[in-house]
């Protein structure tokens, strides 16, 4: 009779060790966690985004470098925009703080690795995640001189990165245009890309793709719209690199993954500016761009 208690003591401190191991706060490294349906190309989720289909939930996980977290006026017109198109009604955002990478330029493929190291929420029931990282470095390839920073990118079907610390600079160089303002522009714009705008995942229902030079010198469609006034025309210089860079997930998956827009921060302050005698609104996505989606899932 006395070796009961030592013998549910022993029980007691097992199952407390094989808790605190199994709950370790890096739920992001856990091997139980199917991360395939997250691991894909730029668009290839654009109709679960778009429809309620197989998700009805969007779980928006924003992390930010300390300091660098996105204004909530600009979340909220992001989330706006997001209903205004698709089909979820239920979009919660949660946020996670994380240190500075203390880099003075960051290239996409060392973004992804801050994301693998960071990121929590991934697909599970009828929730779809969706990861954005607003970090305080500037993208490699940017050239100030002429005028052509990184404001955003996106890099796989639900992973995206801004470069807050340039947003702010470029939104310091107006008087009238507020920081939310450039904030909001870019989110949207890159979520169109998710969207599977223009031509990238989601087909076109009528030819609206505008076209642009590559290193050949040859005139190919550039993933953005040609229609006047649309968010994702490419006069704002939203432009796709031809660069591509490879993967591999714990040797179960290779995928390639493309940036996003190389964006012109002047192009943006024209076009934000240019909406300011009846107060700066961020455009829309012309009509379309909307016949497009609409035609794989959205409203």
């Amino acid at each position: 009779m006395k070796k009961l208690p030592f013998l549910w003591l022993l029980g007691l401190l097992i199952s407390v060790f094989a808790c605190s191991k199994s709950d370790d706060g890096n739920s992001n490294n856990d091997s139980t966690i199917d991360k395939s349906a997250n691991l894909l190309a730029t668009g290839d989720s654009a109709y679960d985004i778009l429809s309620n289909e197989s998700y009805d939930k969007l779980l928006i996980e924003i992390g930010y470098v300390s300091g660098y977290q996105p204004t909530e006026t600009a979340i909220a017109n992001f989330t706006d925009f997001l209903k205004q198109h698709t089909f979820k009604e239920d979009i919660e955002v949660i946020y996670k703080e994380l240190e500075s990478p203390n880099e003075e330029s960051l290239s996409l493929q060392e973004i992804s690795d801050l994301e693998k190291e960071n990121r929590t929420a991934y697909n599970t029931g009828s929730t779809l995640a969706i990861y954005i990282y607003f970090t305080d470095s500037p993208a490699e390839d940017d050239d100030e001189d002429e005028g052509l920073v990184t404001l955003g990118a996106v890099y796989r079907n639900t992973s995206m990165v801004i470069h807050e610390a340039t947003v702010r600079k470029l939104a310091g160089q107006s008087f009238q245009i507020d920081v939310s303002d450039v904030e909001a522009a870019t989110l949207n714009h890159e979520f169109g890309h998710l969207f599977g705008l223009v031509n990238l995942g989601t087909d076109m229902v009528e030819d609206h793709e505008s076209q642009s030079e590559n290193s050949d010198g040859e005139m190919v469609g550039d993933n953005h719209c040609n229609v006047d006034g649309c968010l994702m025309r490419a006069e704002l210089t939203f432009s796709l690199s031809a660069k591509t860079f490879g993967m591999v997930e714990k040797n179960t998956y290779t995928k390639g993954f493309t940036p996003g827009c190389v964006l012109s921060g002047n192009s943006v302050l024209n076009l934000l500016q240019s909406k300011t005698s009846r107060g700066v609104e961020i455009p829309g996505l012309g009509v379309s761009c909307v016949h497009d989606i609409q035609a794989n899932g959205a409203r």
